[in-house]
């Protein structure tokens, strides 16, 4: 069960404290796209692309790692410039680790945004990786992930309990 508890769980992407990560030595953000960076399916947006610009002005380089198929991850990434894996496999590592090696990071220097504990949270802690859970941003599209968070309730009462939750990180 610990392999689904968050290093934290933030409302937003954009409450992080992205400058502080950096000056504690992440060098590398890895992000799920659909509910943590725009809504479900949504395409970039005027906020998901400031926010990926400041990230590279501090310094940092950024990626993708998603189970959605090529053409929504790279329709995402490349125009940002984004390291991505798509059909990762998560809560595999493998995603995570094949866009660290691309990054030429080591497990120390990610950290990891996503929504959902039993893809991203899971993958994260099973790949090394600190990793933040945020809250969705959009609705949820699909029956499956509508299950997903129901199943995921009692682990953020575990996460909340723990002092996990945090208003900016």
């Amino acid at each position: 069960m610990w392999n689904l508890i968050p290093t934290a769980y933030l409302d937003s992407t954009y409450d992080i404290d992205f400058e502080e990560l950096y000056s504690r030595g992440f060098r590398g953000i890895l992000f799920d796209i659909d509910n943590t960076l725009v809504g479900h399916n949504a395409p970039q947006d005027e906020r998901s692309i400031a926010l990926l610009a400041r990230l590279g002005d501090i310094g940092f380089k950024c990626g993708v790692v998603s189970n959605n198929g090529y053409e929504r991850v790279s329709s995402f990434a490349e125009p940002a410039g984004l390291y991505y894996a798509y059909k990762a496999g998560k809560p595999l590592g493998k995603g995570y680790r094949e866009v660290m090696d691309k990054m030429g990071l080591r497990p120390e220097e990610v950290l990891c945004v996503g929504d959902q504990i039993y893809t991203d949270v899971w993958g994260a802690n099973r790949a090394g990786l600190a990793n933040y859970l945020v809250r969705p941003l959009g609705r949820d599209i699909g029956f499956h992930i509508f299950l997903k968070r129901i199943i995921e309730k009692p682990i953020l009462l575990i996460i909340i309990l723990m002092g996990r939750k945090q208003k900016n990180a």
